[in-house]
Order: C-alpha cells, then sequence, then structure tokens
C-alpha cells in the first residue's frame, strides 16, 4: 500500500509529539482508539473540524453487537483493507507521506493512523465562520443578497451554484512555507486563455515567504510584484454573482482563504468603474448610471485641480462663470486651504472607520457642521474651498472601487501641485503624465487602458453604454477566450 506514512503507530506517535508537543496547545487532539478491534490514533484540531459529524462515524465502530473477531483474524486480514472495510467514509484520502498527513490535520481534515502505520484523512472541516450576507460595498436595490465570507469552501460552492457547468474548474493550490495558504484558481476550461493560465502557475511559484497574512492582497503584490504602484491591478468583489460574470466572459479568478474577497483578472480600468447596479436596471438606466459613474471619477480627479486653476486666472473666466473663485479674503493661501480641507476628510474616513458604529454618525455631524461651520467663520477656509472639497469628495464615492477611489486621490493631489507650480501648463502636463503612466501598464501582459488604448471602437461603445442582454455580444478581446462569440 501506498498509504504507509509510518512503520509503526508509536513512531507515529512520537513523530506528532514532536511537531505538535504533548499537552502544549489545547486545541491539538491526539487519541487512541479503536475501529472495532483494530488500534488506531486519531488526530485532529478542534476548532477546524465538524465534531458533530465526527461523533457520529466513530459510534458504531464502538459497539459490540455481534461477536468481535479476535487478533489473528486481524493478522490474517490486511490492515488496510480491515479499515477500509470498517471506516467506509465518503470523504476518505491516502496521504502519501509525513508532510501530506500534516498538512491535512492542520487544514482542518481528520487523521487516522493504523497499527501498522497507514494513514488516512477524513473531510470533516468546519470552519467557523460568518454566512453569506449582502457585501456592505457593492450593495444592489435588487438582486440577490448573498456575499462571499471567510470561508473557502462556502465561497466555491456559491460560484458552483450559478455556474452548473462541468467546464467550472477550482484548482486548489497552497501558498507560502509556514501560513500554507488555501486558494483556488477558478476558471472556465473552454473558455480560459491558456497563457494567462500558465502565466498564473508560474508567478505562483515564484512565491517564496512565511505566509500571507493580508490574504488575496498579500498575493496580489506578490503575482503582479506590485511595488509602489498606487492602482489596482485586479478587481475585487464580494458578489458571487460578479464572480460568475466574468467567469462566463473568460476570466480567472482567484478565492483565497480566510477572505471575503474573490480576485478577477485580467482586467482593465474599465472593469473597476463597472457595478452589478447597472446590469439590475433596464439598459437605458443602467447606460444612464454609467455615464454618471464616469463622469464623478473624471471630476473626482479634476475639479478641484480645474478650479484652483480658474480661481486663480480670473483672465480665463468667462462672463458666465465669474462666480468661481474665492469671494473672502483669507490670510491663509487658497492651495493651503485646499490641502488642510483633503487632509481634514482623510482623517475624517480614518477616523470612522476606528469608530464604533453608534458614535460614528455623531462624529460625522461634529465634524462636517460644527468644525466645518466655525472653520469658516474664523477665517480657516472660505466656503468655497469647502464646497468644492466636499463635492470632489462626493464624486470620488460614487467610484465603486474603493481601491481605484484611492489611487485617483493621489493623481488628483499630483495634478494639483503642477498646477500650482505651473499654472495652467502644469496642468495639462501633469494629465498628460498620469495619461500615458496609465497606458503603459500592462498587469498581465493586458493594456490597463483597453479598450481606450489601443482603441476599439466597438468594445469601447460597450463600455459607455449598457447594451441589452439579448444582444450578441463577444468577448473580452483582453481575455484571449478560446470562443469569443457567447452561445
Amino acid at each position: 500500500m501506498s498509504n504507509q506514512v509510518f512503520s509503526s503507530i508509536d513512531e507515529a506517535k512520537d513523530f506528532l509529539y514532536s511537531k505538535f508537543g504533548k499537552d502544549e496547545s489545547f486545541d491539538v487532539c491526539i487519541k487512541d482508539l479503536h475501529v472495532r478491534t483494530l488500534p488506531v490514533l486519531c488526530v485532529y484540531i478542534s476548532g477546524l473540524v465538524d465534531g458533530a459529524t465526527l461523533t457520529v462515524q466513530l459510534t458504531p465502530l464502538f459497539t459490540h453487537t455481534y461477536e468481535l473477531e479476535n487478533q489473528h483474524d486481524i493478522e490474517k486480514k490486511d490492515e488496510a483493507q480491515y479499515f477500509d472495510d470498517h471506516f467506509n467514509f465518503y470523504g476518505k484520502s491516502e496521504p502519501k507521506d509525513k508532510d501530506e498527513f500534516i498538512l491535512g490535520v492542520l487544514s482542518g481534515q481528520v487523521g487516522f493512523i493504523t497499527e501498522n502505520g497507514y494513514g488516512y484523512l477524513m473531510e470533516l472541516r468546519s470552519y467557523p465562520g460568518r454566512q453569506p450576507d449582502e457585501p456592505d460595498n457593492e450593495k444592489v436595490i435588487r438582486g440577490s443578497r448573498d456575499g462571499f465570507a471567510e470561508n473557502i469552501m462556502l465561497n466555491t460552492a456559491l460560484i458552483r451554484r450559478r455556474i452548473r457547468a462541468p467546464q467550472l474548474r477550482f484548482e486548489l493550490h497552497k501558498v507560502s512555507t509556514l501560513g500554507q495558504t488555501d486558494i483556488a484558481i477558478t476558471y472556465m476550461k473552454d473558455l480560459v486563455n491558456p497563457k494567462h493560465l500558465d502565466w498564473l502557475h508560474k508567478r505562483l511559484k515564484e512565491i517564496k515567504h512565511d505566509g500571507l497574512t493580508m490574504a488575496d492582497k498579500s498575493l496580489e503584490e506578490w503575482l503582479f510584484k506590485q511595488k509602489f504602484h498606487p492602482l489596482p491591478f485586479v478587481r475585487y468583489t464580494e458578489r458571487p454573482d460578479i464572480v460568475a460574470a466574468h467567469l462566463l466572459e473568460g476570466h480567472i479568478a482567484i478565492v483565497v482563504d480566510t477572505s471575503p474577497s474573490v480576485m478577477l483578472m485580467p482586467i482593465s480600468m474599465f472593469h473597476l468603474l463597472q457595478h452589478a447596479e447597472e446590469y439590475r436596471q433596464a439598459p437605458l438606466i443602467g447606460t444612464t448610471f454609467r455615464f454618471l459613474r464616469y463622469f464623478a471619477a473624471f471630476f473626482s480627479l479634476t475639479l478641484l485641480p480645474i478650479w484652483y486653476l480658474l480661481a486663480t486666472n480670473e483672465q480665463y473666466l468667462p462672463e458666465a462663470l465669474d462666480f468661481i473663485g474665492a469671494k473672502e479674503e483669507s490670510e491663509i493661501p487658497l492651495f493651503l486651504q485646499i490641502i488642510i480641507a483633503h487632509l481634514g476628510l482623510e482623517y475624517l474616513r480614518i477616523a470612522a472607520i476606528h469608530t464604533p458604529t453608534p458614535l460614528s454618525t455623531a462624529m460625522g455631524l461634529v465634524a462636517g457642521i460644527i468644525i466645518g461651520q466655525i472653520a469658516i467663520d474664523v477665517g480657516l477656509f472660505s466656503p468655497e474651498v469647502v464646497l468644492y472639497t466636499a463635492v470632489s469628495a462626493i464624486f470620488s464615492f460614487s467610484i465603486p472601487t474603493f481601491e481605484l477611489s484611492t489611487a485617483v486621490k493621489y493623481f488628483q493631489f499630483f495634478i494639483l501641485l503642477a498646477t500650482v507650480a505651473a499654472g495652467p501648463s502644469g496642468f495639462f502636463l501633469a494629465g498628460w503624465i498620469i495619461f500615458s503612466y496609465l497606458c503603459a501598464l500592462k498587469p498581465m501582459t493586458v493594456p490597463y487602458m483597453w479598450p481606450l488604448v489601443p482603441f476599439f471602437p466597438k468594445a469601447f461603445a460597450r463600455i459607455f453604454i449598457r447594451f441589452p442582454m439579448a444582444d450578441d455580444a463577444l468577448r473580452p478581446y483582453i481575455v484571449g477566450s478560446k470562443h469569443r462569440k457567447r452561445a
């Protein structure tokens, strides 16, 4: 038999004690049991297994309702065959070596070792965690209310429920040396681009680290070697319907254990501006939402620099826009007012994250009304600075992807600095630098600004217009699907 992991049950016990210690961890259970008359060693992590099911499986094996075989009868049989006959559990696997056995136990499986060292792993995992709830940052008016949780088994089931096709694959990998984090590479076998899959496998093999403490975010940085790039190179989502839609387009998803977010790749920047609500409404309404979102993204980047440029260069203002600009004098330069107001909003956001929910509303009222109004009254801010900073913040909140919204703030600050330093020339130069940077990005060898650069007219039209689902749309060019025509 290939699953004789140890030479004897005593060697197995010594090995397990050397790894886990003897009575050093209360959740590590190492017990001597019997399967009928066959002595076995049982080992499991108490917090990771379904104790009730384990009890149900073991209880009949301890009963003595028939005449027990004597030891001579067991010796005449093959010991492994005897265990198989009496513990015929559907979720049973046979580890090939000690490392595989230990890893199975640490992953939540129940390990059994027979008298002569044959090893078995029983699938009785029951990971702690919450049940599927609607994600807070991806809510819809109509649609499903289930969202991913921190359990990889649950998350894969939510996807499988929506795509009942045998072509759906979940490749299980263990990443990092000590953490041994479970990740599942998810794709449609007949739709995925083999080059993208090979690229992903190669990058996974290059990961040499002790653990992915931040789960999917750590994995993104290792896969794409992100370094100090502010933009996200994958799309994160907590909605299984969004993942299912992308898989049917030929994208790849990565489910990381302990994370309620699933990574989607390859993507362009325009994927980060999409939202499920667009597809839960009529095409015309969805198109309107999409235009409003793109408008918000553009002005969250440029509103404050444009306002500052016009407020400090009144010669460029037409008569119809002569209301623009600070009407009240202040001892603090206009640029510095904008910076202070921006920092105030960031501190308010950080404080909201760390403040208990019952207190966050009161904190917002104090910061937004009392402090803001007093700051205007004492001359720290002009009213226009408060107004345009607040409007810019509202636009940034309209961006559905938090990572992209945060990156846009940094780009906005860069444009603002250039405008302060060089006026109109600085504004346009900074805009050109940012656009060139976006066009140069090719995560996973896919242009980040597709279908704008390179320009694909039909695909670009679908970026801005939410066409009816009955239209015969092709799968996105950037995924490189084997079958672009959808059937």
